[in-house]
């Protein structure tokens, strides 16, 4: 027991330093820039793009802020506007597929999954999501009532200030992971030599069947629907290296998981918005399933045709 506990500390640990290399320095760097030229810049450049989607100009400040920084900044944005219904469901709809794109994203490359992918396939999401909702409901035109949302309007006004805040912000987000991680880390730990893992993991076989990946990876989706992508690379990094998970089926599983993670907190934090989150939830829910399973089909037939083509290739040599 002793042994155990110490062995998940231990994972726990060499995990949480492995993603914070990553979350601090870019914590720090996007809460800087928050305060300099560079977001208003960014801002005023989407700006002409959010009436393609159905938004007015102003929806380019919660969107960039929450793909910038978090969820928690494209709400505190939101409610500094007066949206309609529909305006705020679409930009909840794509902050949902789409937020902390720094962060989350450069963590799902220490798990071995390229940048471009991860970015390309929720900045697509989050698009043409929105362009299906402008184009396709024509109720919600009435005024967003929003609920009690904390803003924080204070803002540093030195440099010194600003710094402080940056550092303050990514320690905040360290010591965040950390208590999420190592204890999560020591559980797996227990279930894994309990052999309660192996039972879950066949529990879970028929979902991860359909979309495309073995029982091993059931952990991994557990682990991102719940408390999050970058929380959840934790689970993933321990994966791939004790789990035996394949690199096929962690591509498959982070897909599933950029296009829905944290399915309780991120859906709930929206309510205060005045929006139905049922709608938000299935939307999500649904497009990561259809999306992995087709990828899955799709990877499957490539597999499918490479062998094909070695058998063909050593047939002829054969003969020759």
């Amino acid at each position: 027991m002793k042994a155990t506990l110490i062995r998940g500390l231990t994972n726990g640990i060499q995990v949480t330093w492995t993603l914070s290399k990553i979350i601090f320095p870019i914590t720090v760097l996007v809460t800087i820039l928050q305060h300099t030229p560079i977001l208003p810049l960014l801002i005023q450049l989407f700006t002409p793009l959010m009436s393609w989607i159905g938004l007015p100009g102003e929806a380019a400040v919660p969107i960039v802020l929450g793909n910038s920084l978090n969820l928690f900044a494209g709400i505190a944005a939101i409610v500094s506007f007066e949206f309609t219904v529909k305006e705020v469901f679409i930009m909840a709809l794509m902050l949902s597929f789409s937020h902390n794109l720094f962060v989350e994203s450069s963590v799902a490359v220490k798990v071995g999954i390229r940048w471009p992918i991860v970015v390309g396939i929720r900045i697509a999401l989050a698009i043409l999501s929105a362009l299906t909702i402008h184009l396709f409901w024509s109720g919600g035109q009435e005024i967003a009532q929003y609920g009690f949302v904390g803003v924080d309007s204070s803002t540093p006004e030195s440099w010194v200030a600003i710094g402080y805040d940056g550092f303050l912000t990514a320690g905040s987000s360290v010591l965040q992971l950390a208590m999420i991680v190592v204890p999560l880390m020591v559980l797996l730990q227990f279930l894994r030599e309990l052999g309660w893992l192996k039972k879950i993991s066949t529990q879970l076989a028929p979902f991860t069947k359909i979309l495309g990946m073995k029982p091993n990876a059931s952990m991994t989706l557990v682990a991102g629907l719940s408390i999050g992508l970058a929380y959840g690379a934790g689970v993933m990094v321990q994966a791939v290296r004790e789990d035996g998970v394949s690199k096929k089926d962690m591509y498959l599983a982070l897909i599933f998981l950029v296009a829905c993670h944290a399915v309780i907190e991120d859906t709930l934090i929206f309510i205060p918005l005045g929006i139905p989150v049922w709608p938000l939830l299935i939307i999500r829910l649904t497009t990561a399933i259809l999306l992995t399973a087709l990828i899955a089909r799709l990877w499957k037939h490539a597999e499918l045709k490479e062998r094909k083509d070695i058998v063909k290739n050593e047939h002829t040599h054969d003969i020759i």
